[in-house]
C-alpha cells in the first residue's frame, strides 16, 4: 500500500471529542496515551483500532497539548516494516522516548505494528526501556501487556503468528469524525519478491460483506460522510470463497446506503482489475474516480522478477478502460526503481509507461531490500546509478503531475473540507479539502461569505494550480463560483 494519508491541515483537524474533553479536566484514568504511527493507511487504522482499545480499558487519549509539553503516561509507537530504513527509523525513535522516560520514570512506552512482527524479542533486548512489544495480529493484547509490564518491571512480550481476531471486530477510536477507514481484508496472497507484507500480515482474510455494510452505516450515523475501504489488495475481496464479483457488488452496495456521499478505496492489484470493478465504480454516483494503481515497473522482465502477475501492455490495457469508462479519474502508482538486474533498458521501459499512463502522480521508491524476501538475496545495482535513474523519473513525473493540475484551472470543483488553517492557511486564511477525485484544494473563503467547516462542501472556482495541489481563490463579482453545502 501507498503511504499517502493526510495533509499536515488534516492532520492537525483531527477531532478527539468527548475523550479529549475528559483529558483537559484533569482525568487522566488508567495513563493519558499518544500514538505516533508509521506507515500507510493499513497502520493509521490500526492506530485507531490501538486507540479504541485503550479507551475501553481506561486510557484517555492526550490532547495536543499535552503532546507538546510530553505530559503522557503511555506512547505507543504503531510501525511500519515496507522500507529499509524502518528498523533505523523505529530504533531512533523508541531512543527519543527513553529521553522523555528519563524525566517521567513511569512513562511506559508500547512498540507495535509490522517491524514489531517481525523483530519481537530483539527490540526488547535493544531497548529494554521499552515496556510492551506487540504485533499486527494481536492488538487486543496490549492492555494485559502494560498491566504485567507495571507488576513486573519488566519488558512484555507477545507476537502472534495467528490471526484470531480482526482488527474490525475491536473498539476504535475514529481520527476523523468525517472520513472513515473501513478495512475489508487484511493480509496478501501474493508472492511479490520484494514484498515483506505477507510475512507482518499474513495471508489474506477477507471480512463478510454485511460485517463491512454495518460498519460503514455506523460510521455515516455517527457523522461519517466518506469512507475509505482499506485492503492489501482490495479489489481480490471475496476470491477466497470463489466469487470474483464480491468487491463490484460491495462497491454497488455503498451507492445504497443513505448519507455515505464518498467511497473510495485503496490499494487495488493490476491482475485483479476486471471489467465489473470499473463499472461498478463508472456507475454508483457515491464512488470516487479515484484510483491508485501500482506500477512497480514498466519493463516485463522485471515485473516477472518481482513477481507481478501481469505485464506493460496489460497494465496499459485495463488503464485505458478505466478511462474510457471514466475520463475525469485520478490515477496515481507506485514504482519502484533498482530493483535488482535492472538494466538502463529495463528503466527506459518504465519512463515509456509512465509517459503513456500520464499518472496525476506517482510515489517512487528507490529499491530498499527487505531481509527474509527473495530479492534481498539477488545482485543489488549500485546506489548512484540508482539515485540518477530515480532523479530523472521524478523530474518526468513532476512536469505530468504540473500538466495534469493546470487543465483545472478555471474549473468548478466540489470540494470536502478536512482541515481548518494548516502551516500555511493560517497565514493566507484558506481552509484545505479533497475534490471528488482526491486532488488537494486550498480554499480562500471570499469576503462576507460563509466560512466551511469540517464535512461541509464547497463547490468553487479553481483560479491557479500549483505543483501538487490547486488554490481556490474565488472572487463572486467576476462570475466565479463559492458555494457551501453542509
Amino acid at each position: 500500500m501507498n503511504e499517502d494519508m493526510m495533509t499536515e491541515a488534516e492532520r492537525a483537524s483531527i477531532e478527539a471529542g468527548s475523550a479529549d474533553a475528559r483529558a483537559i479536566a484533569g482525568d487522566r484514568g488508567k495513563g493519558v496515551f499518544h500514538i505516533d504511527t508509521l506507515g500507510c493507511q493499513m497502520n493509521v487504522h490500526d492506530s485507531e483500532r490501538i486507540a479504541g482499545v485503550l479507551e475501553a480499558d481506561g486510557y484517555v487519549p492526550a490532547t495536543e497539548e499535552q503532546v507538546a509539553n510530553r505530559d503522557l503516561d503511555l506512547i505507543v509507537l504503531n510501525t511500519c516494516a515496507v522500507r529499509e530504513n524502518a528498523t533505523e527509523k523505529m530504533y531512533g525513535t523508541v531512543g527519543r522516548y527513553n529521553r522523555i522516560k528519563l524525566h517521567r520514570p513511569n512513562l511506559q512506552i508500547a512498540v507495535g505494528g509490522c517491524m514489531a512482527q517481525l523483530d519481537r524479542r530483539k527490540i526488547a533486548d535493544t531497548a529494554p526501556w521499552v515496556s510492551a512489544v506487540f504485533g499486527t495480529k494481536n492488538i487486543d493484547v496490549l492492555p494485559r501487556l502494560l498491566d504485567q509490564n507495571r507488576l513486573t518491571g519488566k519488558p512484555q512480550v507477545e507476537v502472534a503468528d495467528k490471526l484470531d481476531l480482526l482488527p474490525s471486530e475491536l473498539p476504535a477510536a475514529r481520527a476523523s469524525r468525517v472520513s472513515a477507514w473501513v478495512a475489508i481484508s487484511v493480509g496478501c496472497n501474493n508472492t511479490c519478491t520484494f514484498c515483506i507484507v505477507p510475512t507482518t500480515r499474513g495471508k489474506e482474510k477477507d471480512r463478510r460483506p454485511g460485517d463491512i455494510l454495518d460498519e460503514i452505516r455506523r460510521c455515516v450515523a455517527n457523522g461519517a460522510k466518506e469512507v475509505t475501504l482499506l485492503g492489501q489488495n482490495v479489489n481480490s475481496f471475496g476470491y477466497g470463497i470463489g466469487d470474483r464479483y464480491a468487491f463490484s457488488k460491495l462497491l454497488r452496495a455503498c451507492g445504497e446506503i443513505e448519507g455515505l456521499e464518498r467511497v473510495r478505496f485503496t490499494s487495488p492489484h493490476p491482475a485483479a482489475f476486471t471489467d465489473d470493478v470499473i463499472a461498478a465504480m463508472a456507475e454508483t454516483p457515491n464512488v470516487m474516480h479515484q484510483l491508485h494503481f501500482p506500477l512497480q515497473s514498466g519493463s516485463d522482465r522485471i515485473l516477472r522478477a518481482m513477481r507481478r502477475s501481469y505485464r506493460a501492455e496489460k497494465f496499459l490495457d485495463i488503464l485505458g478502460r478505466i478511462r474510457a469508462a471514466m475520463p475525469d479519474a485520478q490515477i496515481s502508482t507506485d514504482v519502484i526503481v533498482g530493483f535488482p538486474g535492472e538494466t538502463e533498458e529495463d528503466f527506459q521501459a518504465t519512463l515509456d509507461v509512465m509517459r503513456r499512463a500520464r499518472f496525476s502522480s506517482a510515489f517512487m521508491f528507490i529499491y530498499s531490500p527487505r531481509p527474509g524476501t527473495p530479492a534481498a538475496s539477488m545482485p543489488q545495482i549500485p546506489r548512484d546509478v540508482v539515485q540518477e535513474r530515480f532523479d530523472r523519473l521524478v523530474e518526468l513525473q513532476e512536469r505530468i503531475t504540473e500538466e495534469n493540475l493546470a487543465t483545472f484551472e478555471g474549473r468548478d470543483v466540489e470540494v470536502m473540507i478536512t482541515g481548518m488553517h494548516g502551516k500555511k492557511d493560517s497565514d493566507t486564511h484558506r481552509v484545505t479539502g479533497r475534490e471528488k477525485t482526491g486532488v488537494l484544494v486550498h480554499i480562500g473563503v471570499p469576503e462576507g461569505e460563509p466560512e466551511p467547516v469540517i464535512g461541509d462542501f464547497v463547490t468553487v472556482t479553481v483560479t491557479h494550480a500549483g505543483r501538487h495541489n490547486l488554490i481556490a481563490d474565488p472572487d463572486p463579482r467576476k462570475g466565479q463560483t463559492y458555494h457551501v453545502r453542509h
